[in-house]
């Protein structure tokens, strides 16, 4: 399995707090059947100022750190990217990280209410040659009364991703139904860790691949881990993707 959304290096965001908490991260996503995981930490202005060479810089040294205990889990690198106005000039000139060096990269709304002009964003980035992930959407605040926005932008081209403890019930009821409602629709991309820790949330994709699996069937959900996520790192054309059931012709 392959994960595209972690927050497992030490002391950059809100995940990892130092190298032991990665090295036990990296050692549970082994035992879960990962094989990859993106770095993805937050890139979010005035809050966790991290940048393309930053990121860079501290998977390099992670990578050898888990090499030196012979911990066979290979990184990549990208950012979860708080989405603010000026986005896709960071990523014209290179100072925000895609994943992996690919088309595609990881969107953060803000949580609590809507961003302003979100879909527009969304949009404007998509249309500029890249291939928007937006994160975790089943658990955003404000997903209830704007569903159709996100059912929109999927049909529209924009990946949707969601948190693989949504559909476990790590979130809450509220996150497992949405969670559930997005799989039900079709519209669902990836599924990912959004790991920050070793007791809570734990970088652990089987079970949500499983909770998928009885939604949507094993074919599908292996999509989801693995088939998918392979593809963007490869930065395979999103046409020669085979989209979600519910985005097919």
């Amino acid at each position: 399995m392959i994960d595209l959304h972690c927050h497992i290096l030490p002391g950059i965001d809100d995940g990892a707090p130092d190298l032991e908490a990665s090295l036990a991260m990296a050692r549970t996503a082994c035992s879960d059947g990962i094989e990859v995981v993106a770095c993805t930490p937050h890139a979010y202005p005035g809050l966790y100022d991290n940048d393309a060479a930053r990121i860079r810089k501290a998977v390099k040294q992670l990578q050898q750190a888990l090499d030196e205990v012979d911990v066979p889990l290979m990184l990549t690198h990208g950012a979860d990217i708080h989405l603010m106005p000026d986005v896709l000039h960071g990523l014209r000139e290179g100072r925000l990280p895609t994943l992996a060096d690919s088309r595609y990269l990881l969107v953060e709304p803000s949580h609590h209410v809507p961003t302003p002009h979100f879909e527009d964003q969304v949009w404007n980035i998509l249309a500029s040659g890249f291939v928007p992930i937006i994160t975790h959407p089943e658990r955003l605040a404000w997903i209830d009364r704007h569903y159709e926005v996100f059912v929109r932008l999927a049909q529209r081209g924009v990946w949707m991703q969601i948190t693989a403890g949504s559909l476990t019930g790590a979130f809450g009821r509220r996150a497992r139904r949405w969670a559930e409602r997005m799989l039900d629709d079709g519209i669902v991309h990836l599924l990912a860790s959004d790991g920050h820790g070793v007791e809570r949330r734990p970088v652990v994709l089987s079970e949500g691949r499983e909770a998928a699996a009885r939604r949507v069937g094993l074919t599908e959900a292996w999509r989801l881990v693995n088939e998918r996520p392979r593809q963007v790192l490869e930065d395979a054309p999103p046409e020669s993707v085979e989209p979600p059931p519910g985005l097919r012709a």
